[in-house]
């Protein structure tokens, strides 16, 4: 039987990599409250586990100057040669700079998508990974969209294009392997009360 790559799991983290899309102060306060609460912890979350395990972390940012840097609780947990891809296009595909952020680590070929906002630069960015030829996971517990319905819709879509839909605590588990790894504990902890 032939599996096909967008039925594919998540290996462990030597493929993939996070990246982590306009998660963004002025777009941050547009969201519903709750929803974007959840979104920063996850993507927190992941972030953690991302560093426990080295798995590279990449981030974006839409026009800056209007929508401001990053959220400073995701910004201080990010690895400190983090920079940024600053962009005005909706498709982190198009912006300058993505790409080689995206390639510095070759053989990376599994992206796991979080951030803002969901129906437009998330969805977009998820079609052209794939058709760039990278497997696409978005965790549907770190996005959001001002409107949920958006958000729902988007989902939705990505799911019938074949990215693969999960959750920030699936991811973690997947990149970890086994629970004999020798970092297990430490990224349990950051799920046992989430």
């Amino acid at each position: 039987m032939t599996i096909h790559q967008a039925e594919m799991p998540l290996s462990l983290g030597r493929y993939s990599q996070l990246l982590i899309i306009d998660a963004q102060e002025r777009l941050a306060a547009a969201m519903p409250p709750d929803d974007v609460a959840a979104t920063i912890a996850n993507i927190r979350r992941l972030v953690a586990a991302a560093k426990i395990l080295e798995i590279p972390v990449i981030a974006t940012q839409h026009n800056s100057k209007g929508l401001g840097p990053v959220i400073q609780a995701i910004r201080d947990d990010l690895p400190q040669d983090i920079e940024p891809t600053e962009k005005t296009c909706f498709s982190c595909c198009t912006a300058k700079g993505f790409e080689s952020n995206l390639e510095r680590e070759p053989g990376r070929r599994q992206v796991v998508m979080v951030g803002m906002e969901a129906h437009i630069c998330i969805v977009q960015t998820a079609s052209g990974l794939r058709r760039w030829g990278f497997q696409v996971f978005v965790a549907e517990d770190a996005i959001c969209s001002r409107h949920p319905a958006h958000r729902l819709n988007a989902v939705e879509r990505m799911r019938h294009c074949g990215i693969q839909i999960t959750n920030a605590e699936s991811v973690a588990f997947e990149w970890l392997g086994d629970s004999t790894h020798e970092r297990f504990r430490e990224v349990w902890s950051l799920f046992r009360h989430a």
